[in-house]
């Protein structure tokens, strides 16, 4: 079966009292409009139409620095992603036909759903497209059966379970409001009927607006098949329409990720105060220490402790690490690393295995090499530092002189005093020593010792690494 797809995206969202398009609100890091377009990628869909209208250049330019949302086929959104604008905003019905010129004639199966709905699970698409494709038939939609009606219309069903129509709640008897089944408003149509059949819808209600759901009225006049996928679950259905169910999506969100990540052999001390994004891989045995946010690409190695009050982003960090409440990003960690509290590790960032980073010290675009300790209150920032440094409290590298960054590179074996001042750019050499509050601003030749401000070498060293 040749499936298109249909996303709809145009709505304004006045009730989000917001000036961003309601799909480009994020939910755990991505906007609730890329979960669409994933779930869209998992249905092997060879056309995909994104109708936008309010804030339709936003969501055009949003999109285009999104990831591919055919990730599983490496599939970029210009590949097979198509947008198309509702200019006015007369309704579901209306804002599918904005897609037919694009669409018609290129599949058979065309699968509507919304951009608002992003807690939908690719599973439950799947039953969809599947039972349309094996049953032939010309509708086949998603239903929920729940207690709470959530304001969606009901389903009504003859004596032999047939789908006979569906009835908004507004207009709803008492009798047919008692009804649990409910319409979901995701659909999959047979293609060429969909085309035919927009046209002839009428508009109704008081915004005279023209409703997808009039159309399973048409197929059951034509006495056309018509089936339907039943949901229990009522937390995929959540559309979002105010920054109240925003933050339910994202709790349910965080609660699905949170889960899978414990089942994969991850502790969570606490996992209603943990925040991990859907982008981020973490190793077995990894515990995370309550109030820990993990953003983007972010990797974690095996047997690691994260947290308290960690905020990792796009970083990775090896096995065997210990991070307590540090700020780190764009970084890159090996293993057995002990870092903070209160460190903070910026962009461009590389520590080597078994390093040690003090609490409060600052780390920007350096190496840092095996078994060197940076300490407390320091600043190492467009450094390469060897192995077995030791840089003492309150150290900075001055890299910068007002009009460019200057590198400061530190040899194997150096010990750098208290308070020292290395004003880039700058080489200490091998197995060197500055005193406490050096201000080296020449270079200092390999075995050497060198005090004061500015700094002199006063002394050739012997054995200094021993």
């Amino acid at each position: 079966m040749r499936l298109a797809a249909v996303i709809l995206a145009a709505g304004q969202g006045t009730r989000m009292k917001t000036k961003l398009p309601k799909v480009l609100h994020t939910i755990v890091g991505k906007p609730m409009v890329l979960y669409a377009l994933e779930n869209v990628g998992t249905l092997s869909c060879d056309q995909a139409v994104l109708v936008v209208g309010h804030g339709a250049n936003q969501v055009r330019e949003a999109i285009s620095h999104l990831h591919p949302f055919d990730s599983a086929q490496g599939k970029s959104p210009s590949s097979n992603l198509q947008f198309v604008e509702q200019r006015e905003q007369l309704g579901t019905g209306h804002a599918v036909l904005q897609a037919r010129e694009v669409l018609r004639g290129t599949s058979d199966a065309v699968f509507v759903s919304y951009a608002d709905m992003p807690l939908m699970r690719a599973e439950t698409l799947k039953k969809l497209t599947d039972l349309h494709a094996s049953s032939r038939a010309t509708i086949t939609m998603l239903t929920l059966v729940s207690d709470d009606s959530m304001a969606f219309g009901r389903v009504l069903r003859d004596s032999n379970n047939r789908v006979l129509g569906i009835v908004e709640e507004r207009d709803a008897t008492p009798e047919q409001l008692a009804l649990r089944e409910l319409n979901c408003g995701v659909y999959c149509f047979n293609a060429d009927w969909l085309w035919d059949h927009l046209t002839q819808l009428k508009p109704t209600g008081k915004k005279n607006e023209y409703y997808l759901t009039d159309l399973v009225a048409m197929a059951v006049e034509e006495n056309r098949k018509i089936e339907a996928v039943v949901s229990h679950d009522a937390s995929e259905m959540i559309g979002i329409n105010t920054r109240v169910q925003l933050a339910q999506a994202e709790k349910i969100m965080r609660e699905r990720i949170n889960t899978a990540l414990m089942l994969a052999g991850v502790t969570l001390i606490d996992p209603a105060t943990t925040y991990i994004e859907s982008t981020v891989a973490i190793g077995e045995d990894t515990v995370i220490e309550p109030n820990t946010h993990l953003r983007g690409k972010t990797r974690i190695g095996a047997n690691c402790r994260i947290g308290p009050n960690a905020i990792i982003r796009d970083s990775q960090i090896g096995d065997d690490c210990e991070i307590i409440a540090s700020d780190i990003m764009g970084a890159v960690v090996e293993e057995c690393v002990r870092i903070g509290p209160f460190a903070r590790l910026r962009p461009g960032t590389h520590i080597a295995r078994e390093v040690y980073i003090g609490n409060f010290s600052e780390v920007k675009n350096s190496y840092i090499g095996e078994r060197s300790h940076v300490g407390h209150f320091s600043y190492v920032g467009d450094a390469e530092l060897g192995k077995h440094v030791n840089v003492g409290a309150g150290t900075i590298t001055c890299n910068y002189d007002g009009k460019q960054k200057n590198r400061t590179v530190i040899g194997d074996d150096v010990f750098i005093g208290s308070d020292t001042m290395l004003i880039a750019p700058v080489t200490v050499g091998a197995r060197s020593r500055t005193g406490a509050g050096a201000v080296v601003n020449k270079d200092i030749p390999p075995d050497s010792l060198a005090v004061g401000a500015p700094a002199r070498v006063i002394r050739r060293l012997v054995n200094s690494n021993q």
